[in-house]
């Protein structure tokens, strides 16, 4: 391994960077510092000079923020080969892992907690408590979970510890697609205070144009900005975030049953969470699970055009724990850092949306992390004779002939002729991948999922899907132009007097209940208020207030 030999020369300094408390200390050494050897051979793509001055500023940046020799330090990025060298130098005892294509010729020598030949991701790094005095990131915190990062800060460094990184950030989130490969900085920075890192100096080299003068279009348009960080680690928090994975499943079911007093099965679980179907964060205090905050991508139909929300489900904080309600609660870390992680502008999800009961909501609202948009009624209705309609009549789908090519095509017609009638609102689409995956396949649940079809031509005129239960028989969802409910209403009243049922309802968001006017049904109020997401930055609640179109068969646990 060959070191790049340090060069001369004073390196330049322009005092326009955006500064926190050390900013005057680290002015002034970089004034009396000496050109350094280079830091890094990193993704940025420039002419060599260019590239020479932002390493050479970078290393000079970073000898003045280190404590004196000997500490153990820490490096994750692409590129470190010569700064490791200077640092070994110097007299600092160096570990490196290197985010680079794998090369076995050269197996790294540096990574002393795992395997010397493995090439590793720093969140399958094995944790030593306390093992290094200094982490440093060099253009590698964009492929790193933020949450993985400060947990891994959290193990590694002790208190009084420093994290340093210097790397490209979004700086703002604008309407428009998943904008993925940078963190936003405002909600990295809220994450780190949460996680207890303390941010001593904050440099924006984005305003220095000999440093990064390719981007500078970028820069100046506020997409971005190419920052230095300095943070200490501070005592640990009272609770630890950490998304959730399969292998914290036991740990969330004993959790759900302490809470709701029913359990969840691990069926349930994969069926809501699985294979990327939703995500979860959780709050641990001294290694127990004491909260979870989950989330299910649902694909939506926002005012005639696709796009992503998540149904937010499974809040739940231990009795224990409830007592902190404010924004140093275990709620509200989990919330926040959700609604910043997965909701808003150029983030996974445009929308977030839920069913939380009265209390929830009230917690929620006060602490300015969601907005009321809607609220939910339930219609019931008279039952009907099992007397046959003449113009129309009944086709049950089930597991036996579900597969056969007219039923996709049959259902999918009916969602078409939906979405066409809701294209002023907002709807979870409805399609027969679906309807299939909701309610043929639930782990659990049985549903009746009933086609409505013309007797003379076959048109099918919509989809009902009911659930019976001790209660009485449910219509849980429906499928159809709006125009078509008073049909499918009449069948479902039908139905349920055939299967001798007590009663027939239904729940619809109150902004709908005027499609379902004519089927004779008498209405009354849920204490089920519709949330979403005034947290982060996105759609504004007066855009989407009384615009869901949503049904029991949207909720998760129905």
């Amino acid at each position: 391994m060959k070191f790049k030999q340090p060069s001369s020369g004073q390196l330049p300094f322009t005092d326009r960077a955006l500064t926190h408390s050390m900013a005057a200390h680290g002015h002034n050494i970089l004034q009396q510092e000496r050109q350094a050897e280079h830091l890094s051979d990193g993704p940025i793509q420039q002419k060599k000079t260019d590239s020479v001055t932002l390493q050479q500023y970078s290393t000079t940046l970073l000898m003045g923020r280190l404590p004196a020799p000997p500490c153990r330090i820490l490096g994750v990025g692409t590129g470190l080969t010569a700064i490791c060298a200077s640092l070994d130098q110097k007299g600092y005892q160096v570990c490196s892992l290197l985010q680079e294509e794998q090369n076995t010729d050269q197996p790294n020598d540096r990574i002393e907690a795992q395997p010397r030949d493995a090439f590793q991701r720093l969140e399958d790094l094995a944790a030593v408590r306390n093992n290094f005095d200094v982490l440093l990131f060099q253009e590698s915190v964009r492929a790193i979970e933020p949450l993985s990062l400060f947990n891994k800060g959290l193990d590694l460094l002790p208190v009084g510890g420093s994290l340093l990184i210097m790397d490209e950030f979004s700086s703002c989130r604008q309407p428009g697609p998943f904008q993925a490969g940078l963190h936003l900085l405002e909600d990295f920075l809220a994450l780190a205070k949460r996680m207890g890192f303390e941010l001593v100096e904050q440099l924006d080299l984005s305003v220095r144009e000999t440093l990064v003068p390719d981007h500078q279009e970028k820069y100046e348009s506020g997409q971005s900005c190419y920052v230095f960080l300095y943070f200490v680690k501070q005592q640990l928090p009272t609770w630890r975030l950490q998304l959730l994975g399969e292998n914290h499943i036991p740990d969330m079911l004993v959790l759900f049953e302490q809470t709701f007093g029913h359990s969840m099965s691990p069926a349930m679980w994969r069926w809501k969470y699985g294979a990327g179907r939703g995500h979860a964060i959780g709050a641990w205090r001294e290694g127990r699970l004491i909260a979870h905050y989950g989330g299910m991508v649902r694909k939506i139909l926002y005012f005639g055009q696709p796009q992503t929300a998540v149904q937010i489900g499974d809040v739940m904080v231990d009795k224990a724990e409830r007592g902190t309600l404010t924004k140093k609660g275990p709620f509200f870390l989990m919330a926040a850092t959700f609604l910043e992680r997965y909701i808003g502008y150029g983030k996974p999800y445009l929308l977030g949306f839920g069913f939380p009961n009265e209390r929830a909501m009230k917690v929620a609202e006060r602490l300015h992390l969601y907005a009321e948009v809607g609220h939910m009624v339930e219609l019931e209705w008279p039952l009907l004779a099992k007397t046959p309609h003449w113009q129309t009549r009944l086709q049950v789908i089930d597991k036996a002939n579900a597969e056969q090519a007219w039923v996709a095509t049959a259902i999918d017609q009916c969602w078409r002729d939906m979405s066409v009638s809701l294209r002023e609102g907002i709807v979870g689409i409805r399609d027969w991948r679906y309807l299939q995956k909701r309610y043929l396949h639930h782990p659990h649940h049985q549903y009746q999922v009933v086609l409505v079809i013309n007797r003379f031509g076959g048109k099918v005129r919509g989809v009902i899907v009911l659930r019976h239960h001790a209660e009485g028989c449910e219509i849980i969802d429906l499928v159809s132009s709006l125009g078509e409910i008073p049909l499918l209403v009449m069948h479902a009243r039908r139905i349920a007097g055939m299967s001798n049922q007590r009663r027939l309802s239904c729940q619809i968001t109150e902004n709908f209940a005027a499609s379902f006017a004519t089927t004779g049904g008498t209405q009354r109020a849920l204490p089920i208020r519709i949330p979403t997401n005034v947290w982060s930055r996105g759609p504004a609640a007066e855009e989407i207030r009384h615009q869901w179109w949503l049904m029991s068969g949207d909720m998760d646990f129905r």
